[in-house]
């Protein structure tokens, strides 16, 4: 049996919850845990736990199915949580806004390996197994299906690994949603300067001593180093020197940075979030994703250089798919651009008024 707690029995028998200093209902937290999961490598745990948020509440259609739920995916190292900020719910969550809360039933997990969900810090280190993509949305889904009863996605959206994620979605479940939103992300194997940043990521950890095979007592050295590489993957050159004009305040900067991205990380964790993303390449089959996709990236996204033309590339083969690039600009954030939704919402608008409704 599966065990799913008293937070979504509480979603489905509790009534509305209340609202707090947000402009939209409080995020109701559960856990649902899978009996006996076989990750795609033929390793097997007896429970894997599957955190996540609900924001409002189901609608079912005159067929009985769900029909307003909204599936948001994260980053790499990130969690559900990460969606809450005032940057993105602020401006997408509440009364009028594109997923208005009191009409959507948006749901937030954290996938296997990240936030809440089960990971190799809870004690298993580095015996945890070597998840991929693959296990990460087979565990959404059966969350889901199993533990929310969520049998239709209005939309599938997500950031950077999140977005990657989407656009697996669309091949392994077509039909299953009216439309998907991959951000910050490219349908393509992870090769060139992409592989190489997560590479030193893994080398950074796995070749520190102090690693001692996961099984350290203290965060090894290397894990700081591994933070440096993500800075660098997500760093935004208009917004830092704003943010940096100085010496003294780039060297601030770049503590702060360090320290906050640091903090409460763990070198299993973090190895096993990047090396997560190896066998990554739904390019092969793009031409069998059925519902309509936008696409969004931005123009100084240092993890997806529009000068590769990857996109302009792949697009083609996407028979109801759509590319925005959005050009750098004082508003634009670098690789993070798509936690900011005020700079391509309108983009968004025009994509949910054209899905098809039943």
């Amino acid at each position: 049996m599966k065990r799913i707690t008293l937070a979504l029995i509480t979603l489905f028998f509790g009534g509305m919850p209340v609202l707090g200093a947000t402009s939209y209902p409080e995020p109701i937290s559960g856990d649902f845990v899978l009996k006996g999961f076989r990750f795609a490598t033929g390793e097997t745990l007896p429970e894997v736990r599957i955190h996540f948020r609900t924001i409002g509440n189901p609608r079912k259609n005159g067929k009985g199915s769900v029909e307003n739920a909204v599936l948001l995916l994260h980053g790499t190292t990130g969690s559900g949580k990460a969606f809450l900020g005032a940057n993105f719910a602020g401006v997408l969550f509440g009364p009028g806004q594109l997923l208005d809360a009191s009409r959507h039933f948006l749901i937030l997990p954290d996938g296997i390996g990240h936030g809440e969900s089960s990971k190799p810090s809870d004690g298993l280190r580095a015996r945890f197994p070597r998840y991929t993509y693959e296990d990460m949305i087979t565990a959404q889904y059966r969350l889901l299906t199993e533990g929310l009863h969520v049998d239709h996605l209005r939309v599938v959206l997500g950031t950077s690994m999140g977005g990657m994620h989407v656009w697996m979605w669309g091949e392994k479940y077509p039909g299953f949603m009216d439309g998907l939103v991959p951000l910050a992300c490219a349908p393509a194997q992870i090769a060139g300067r992409n592989r190489m940043f997560r590479k030193m990521v893994s080398d950074d950890i796995r070749g520190d001593p102090d690693w001692k095979n996961g099984e350290y007592t203290a965060q090894p050295r290397g894990l700081a180093a591994a933070v440096q590489v993500l800075l660098f993957m997500v760093s935004a050159p208009y917004q830092w020197q704003k943010s940096a004009p100085t010496r003294e305040e780039a060297d601030r900067f770049l503590a702060e940075q360090v320290r906050s991205r640091s903090a409460g990380a763990d070198a299993n964790d973090f190895l096993y979030a990047f090396e997560a993303s190896r066998e990554y390449d739904p390019s092969a089959s793009l031409e069998t994703i059925t519902a309509p996709v936008l696409a969004i990236n931005s123009a100084d996204d240092v993890v997806n250089p529009p000068e590769l033309g990857l996109m302009e590339k792949l697009m083609p083969r996407v028979r109801r798919g759509r590319y925005i690039l959005i050009p750098t600009s004082p508003e634009t954030r670098g690789h993070g651009t798509h936690s900011w939704p005020a700079v391509w919402q309108e983009h968004l608008k025009k994509f949910l008024a054209e899905l098809p409704v039943d």
